[in-house]
This record gives C-alpha cells, structure tokens and sequence, in this order.
C-alpha cells in the first residue's frame, strides 16, 4: 500500500502541536486558561470579584468555588442548550475534587473573555479521528480552525465540552483543588500530606481523628502552591465519571425558573419589542417601502429602514409583528444565478461535470485509484443528492439589546459569547470592554446559534432607538431567511473484484466544510482511494448544522458500501466487517449492533433491517433500522444503536444525545427539504417543514461500549449521521428501491 503525499501543503497552523499551543499562551490577548491558570500561580484574585463575590465564598482556583456551607460550585465556560453539558462538566471536576454530588453546583462562567476553553482551540486545530490514516489531508479553514477567532473561543459545538474542557480543565481543576485544600489541612493539622484523605467534600487524618468539611480550608487552600498537572483518577477510581447522575438543570425547567434568551426581563428596563423583515433573497437591500399602513396600527412605536432589514418597534412584540407584516418592501435584485432548487443542483452538476474522473481538489488518495478501476472485475456507479436544511430551534431567534452612554448589554441565547462581543464591536463601533453578553439557557440551536446576525441586528436597533429592544424573529424569517446546512451532489463509483471485494473507491462532491475527514471511508480497508471536491457556490448562506459535513457524508458512503455490498452479493454487514480488520474497534461496534438487532432473525414480510456505521467527533455509532413497508410507505418500527466514546461520564445523558441525534437525523431524513423558488425559500413554518412526530419514531435502544485508553468522544453529534443510510438501507432491502435522494417521505407520497 503506498500513501500519497498531499497536494496542497497544510497551512502554518496544522504543523502547530498540541503542546505548541499550551506553550504560545497568546491566544485569549493574556487571558488564555489554560488547565487551570492563566500563568503559573493562581488567578483567583482577578476572577474572584466576577465569580465569588457572595458572603462566605471562596474562589479556589478558576474553576472551583466552595462556600460556607460547604456547597462546591463548578464554573463552567461552555451553554447549556439541553445538552446536559453543565452538569457533566461539573461531574468530572467534582469526582476528581472528592466532592459530594448532593452538594454541587453549576455556575455558568462571565463571557468578558476572563474564560476561554483553550483546549476546543486545541483539539480543533490539532484534530484527532480514532483512525487517522497518513493519506488524510486536514483542512484548517474550518469553522473551529480559524486562527483568527481565536481570541473569542469560548464555544459550544463540535461535541467538544466533554472531551475537550471536561478532560483537560474540568478535571485538572477539581484534581489540583483537592491537593490545595488536603495541603491546607496539612499545615493546620501539622501531619504529612500524604495521610490526608478525602471524600464527600469532608477532609479526614484517620490517625488522629480529626475531619472537617471542604469550606473550612476553602481560604487556606487558595493560598497553597497550585499543581497544574496533578495526577487523575484511573477508571478505577471514579466514583462519579461513569454514572449517571441527576442533571442540575431539570429542575428549574420543569418549575419554569429556568431563564433562555426569550425570556430576558432585565431589571429596571422598560423594554419595547421588534419584530423584523430581511430580503427574501440572500444579498438583496431595501430600495423602496411604504409603511403608511403600518405607521397607522396600534402599539407602533418606530419603523426603521436599515438597508438590509426593515424593523418596526412596537410596546409589544405581537403589534410589532403585525405592522410589519404590513409594510410593502421592494428589495434590489440579487446577483445569484440561482432562482429554482434545479438550479442550485444544475450549478453542482456542472462543477462534477468540469471535475470528470480526475478535476478538483483531492481530499484523500491512497494507492493507484485509476489503475484498479481500469482492472475490475464489476464496477458501479451512484449519485446523491441532498438538499438544504433549516436548523429549526425550538426557542425562536432572538436577542434583548441596550445601547446607552457608549455601553452595550445583550441578552441572547448563543453558542459563542465572545464572539458575539466581537460582532457586536464591528456593527456599532464600541470597544468590546464596553459590552457585555448575558448568557442564558439556550432552547436548542443545532449550530444555529453559532452564527451572529440576529445579535448584531438587535444592536443596531437598541442604537437607533436608544431604548432597550428585544427583537424577536418569527418561525417564517428564521425559515425562509436563515443560514442553512447546504444542499450537495456526490458521485461515488467503485472497481470490484472478481471475489466482490472493494478494490477502489472513488468520490466526488461539491461541499467541503468541516470536519475534514468526514468525506473520507478511512475506517475500511480499501487499497485504492480517491476522494475530491468540486467546490460550487452555494445560493444560500451556510452555518453548521448538527454533525456538520457528517450529516451528508454520512449518508453518502454507507449509502454506497451498501450498495457495493449488494453488487458483491453480500450481508450487508458481513461485507462491512470484511473491511474492518485493521479496525477492531469499529469492527466490535459493528457486531455488538448485529447483537443488539438480532440481525439475521427471520423477517416478516414486507419488513427488513438496514446498517449505517459512522466515525464522528471521536465516537464510532453503529445503527440498524428496522422498517416495515407493508402499507407502501416506510414505517420506522425500532432502531438500535451501539456506540464507542473511549469512556461514557453520564451513560443516562449520553443515551439521551444519541437518541436526540437518531431523531434529528431521521427527521431530516424523512421530511427535511428547503426549498427554492425565484431566489427565495419556499417553506417558512412547521406545516411545511416538517418534523417527525412521536407516532413516528422507532423504538430506539442504546448501548455504550466502554473500549477504554482512547481519547473520549462527543454525544451529541454522533447519533445522528448513521440514521438516514440505515433507514434508506432498510428500505432497500425491503423493497429492492434504492433512493439516492433525500428527503424520502415525497418520494413515497
């Protein structure tokens, strides 16, 4: 087997180690934590002022406050968006802390830049997949691999909290506090060290009796040398990492305390509310309006030209959406060629085309693709299209903005804080020390909250008025003029031998954003490989989409290794597993699943299974589907899924972001399409774009394989890429249809 060099040379920031990165320290403009200081010493007395200002509390290290009744707070950089990230971060710092689960709080961190999660800058930019082959070529233009914006990494995506600050901050942190406050009791006890145990957030010297809880050398311990690299648990040991452990968010939102985005209030402000219209095309601009109507309905406070959006501001956001609803907008002509969903897949079809058997950029190579095409025994061909998705969040868009006395607040559910402050600096010219982002719960967000144009569009309202302002978009602006996973074409072919085995895989597609491997079969053993991209414009703005380039890539190679394992005559997870050798842990992943599934049980008429297996984001997720299509449309009836993480902390909130995944990637699967029609989006609410309701969804059963010394992986992406190439599958099986277009439920209609 020989490995290709790449083609392009890896940009300066793909040489950079992880090591390279913990020693720059520049990268937060001297506020860059990482592990647990900002330097050598203890910073605490910076962040105290902003984290442990209450009575009787004491700031231990950054991470890490306890007060006078002994309660341990974990302060935590990443959102809660229902997840269950707060609580599992706080999880691993108090297992390794010795804390009290009974005893342990969250506290979401300031977003003033004083906490950073360095280690998702690092992971991201020094990116590890469990299979990583040397014929990969990385990409580093990625949304996570921007060096530039790294200054603002304070960010929730990419499956990244757990693996990422959990492993490398949460845990040192409770780790090193440990040690400081046993040193603490040490010196007051006059004993060694080394006698000192701790459990249940209680100090204890067994030879002389004595004990007392955490909060009495909370201040001592501040005061005591600060190990950055402590020693942690082995699996053995936890006593918390592992378990699954009661979430501290669900209380408060099942009471309705819990406070999102949609809810700011913010003491002393009388707020006004707006509601507004962007241009049904992407790029177009405001060129004429009449708003005599509007200016005449009730609770109409401003109506605001803005080039690019029109806003009006009312005493309450339903006036406010009504009124706009009335104003007559005639918006420039775009630049796209694009007007119909034809023409998008059309301008994908020709870039494929130009492309031919060897055009655009390689992505991957290993051996000599064109010679074994050229020797097979069979060859076959495929080609998948899918398109544009809306993110969809349950908690509309929305962003409650004061613009006063060259001081800005925002409150707003996002995925990035800091670069929210960074938005907001460029749209209205303040300093980002003059602007404060108030994070909240978030309602969901699906990458969409990653992006910043709802923030920066409630800035410039708050200026224009000079009153607080919470704008709100409705269902049908965030549908029909949001930012969208992208539509893509995928041409796959394949050379087979005479004994059917995959000689030489072939791809080519036209959307390539992050992560960078996920285009890439590299789990199987395949001698010769060829994957490129054919870069087309897209018409409609991107953002990441949960699971990212995943969601499509997915779909696209286990797709076509099903049908490659059709044209071999094969089962198709046999075939799979053939592939597998040199992958054992994908391999045991993929025949715990055919366990699970019972998959060589008889079958009932008209019913059959289908198999995805999918490396992402550190995790491998195997899933099979059953469908029954006895009634001539498919009827999802159970899905069992098997996945590998390294390490599970929370295996009750893992299962949980697995079978969120499994539902979101089926939703999209069978229903999702946006849709063009003279530029413009043609869906704009839940009667259009459909989600997949409770009566549809499969029984889905989860189990967690524990392999053991790996890096730890993500939960709340890998669930998702396996569904639609399992549930496609299974209908082929069942049916000898074979459908290379999503969504399914129209071709069924």
């Amino acid at each position: 087997m020989n490995d290709l060099s790449p083609k392009k040379e890896r940009g300066k920031l793909a040489k950079w180690s992880r090591r390279g990165f913990i020693g720059a320290g520049v990268l937060a403009g001297g506020g860059l934590l990482i592990g647990i200081g900002v330097r050598p010493g203890n910073p605490i007395g910076a962040l105290a002022p902003k984290v442990a200002s209450g009575a009787g509390e004491q700031l231990v290290n950054s991470w890490v406050k306890i007060d006078a009744n002994n309660i341990v707070t974990a302060i935590v950089p990443h959102c809660e968006m229902g997840q269950g990230a707060h609580s599992v971060l706080a999880q691993m710092l108090a297992d390794e802390l010795d804390a009290a689960w009974d005893d342990v709080r969250v506290m979401q961190a300031p977003t003033d830049g004083s906490y950073v999660v360095s280690d998702t800058a690092r992971m991201f930019a020094a990116p590890f997949t469990l299979n990583a082959a040397s014929w990969i070529e990385p990409t580093w233009d990625g949304l996570f691999t921007q060096i530039g914006r790294f200054a603002d990494v304070m960010i929730t995506g990419g499956s990244s909290s757990i693996r990422s600050t959990g492993q490398y901050q949460m845990r040192i942190a409770g780790a090193a506090a440990r040690q400081m406050l046993k040193g603490a009791a040490a010196e007051a006890w006059d004993v060694p060290v080394g006698e000192i145990i701790t459990r249940d957030s209680t100090l204890f010297h067994e030879a002389s009796g004595k004990s007392a809880p955490y909060a009495k050398f909370a201040s001592a311990a501040a005061d005591q040398p600060m190990d950055h690299t402590p020693t942690l648990k082995s699996p053995a040991e936890y006593r918390l990492m592992g378990k699954s452990k009661a979430r501290t968010d669900i209380p408060a939102k099942i009471n309705g305390t819990a406070q999102f985005g949609i809810d700011a209030e913010p003491d002393g402000l009388d707020l006004s509310y707006a509601a507004v219209v962007r241009p049904p095309v992407n790029g177009s601009n405001v060129t004429r309006m009449n708003a005599e109507r509007a200016m005449e309905m009730p609770g109409v406070l401003q109506i605001l030209n803005m080039g690019d959006f029109v806003a009006v501001v009312g005493d309450s956001y339903w006036h406010a959406q009504q009124a706009v609803n009335a104003i007559k907008i005639d918006w420039s002509r775009s630049d796209s060629p694009v007007l119909a969903t034809e023409d998008q897949f059309a301008a994908f079809a020709a870039a494929l085309d130009h492309a031919g058997e060897d055009g655009g950029e390689e992505v991957a190579a290993r051996g000599d693709a064109a010679a074994a095409f050229s020797e097979a025994a069979t060859a076959i061909e495929a080609e998948y299209k899918v398109p544009y998705l809306a993110h969809a969040p349950m908690e509309p868009v929305n962003c409650t903005a004061l613009v006063k006395d060259g001081k800005c607040d925002v409150w707003t559910s996002t995925q990035v804080p800091l670069m929210a402050r960074t938005a907001i600096e460029k749209a209205i010219g303040l300093s980002k020390y003059d602007i404060t982002v108030h994070h909240p719960y978030l309602g969901g967000a699906f990458g969409r909250r990653l992006e910043n144009d709802y923030v920066t569009m409630a800035v410039r309202i708050a200026k224009a008025t000079g009153y607080p302002v919470k704008m709100i978009w409705s269902r049908e602006e965030d549908t029909q003029k949001g930012v969208y996973r992208p539509a893509d074409i995928s041409r796959h072919r394949a050379g087979l031998g005479p004994d059917g085995k995959l000689m030489a895989y072939g791809s080519v597609f036209t959307q390539r954003h992050d992560p960078a491997e996920a285009s890439v079969p590299a789990m199987y053993d395949i001698p010769n490989t060829s994957v490129r991209v054919a870069a087309s414009e897209l018409h409609l703005p991107f953002a990441a989409w949960r699971s990212v380039d995943h969601s499509q890539q997915g779909w696209f190679v286990e797709s076509f290794i099903d049908e490659a394992a059709h044209a071999a005559g094969a089962d198709p997870i046999e075939y799979r597993l053939a592939m597998l050798q040199s992958s054992p842990r994908h391999a045991a992943v993929l025949s715990k699943v055919a366990e699970l599934s019972d998959w060589n049980a008889p079958r009932a008429n008209g019913t059959a299974k289908g198999v995805a297996i999918v490396e992402s984001f550190g995790t491998i997720a195997a899933e099979v589907i059953e469908v029954d299509m006895t009634a001539g449309k498919p009827k999802m009836t159970n899905c069992w899924a098997v996945c590998d993480a390294g390490f599970v902390m929370n295996p009750d909130g893992f299962r949980n972001q697995i079978e969120g995944g499994i539902v979101f990637g089926l939703t999209a699967a069978m229903y999702g399409e946006i849709d063009l029609a003279g530029g413009a989006v043609k869906q704009s609410n839940f009667h259009d774009y459909k989600m997949l309701r409770m009566n549809e969804v499969p029984n889905i059963e989860v189990a967690i394989i524990n392999s053991g010394d790996v890096p730890v992986g993500g939960a709340g992406e890998p669930g998702l890429p396996p569904a639609a190439p399992a549930l496609t599958n299974a209908i082929f099986a069942a049916t000898g249809r074979r459908l290379r277009e999503l969504p399914i439920a129209k071709q069924f209609a």
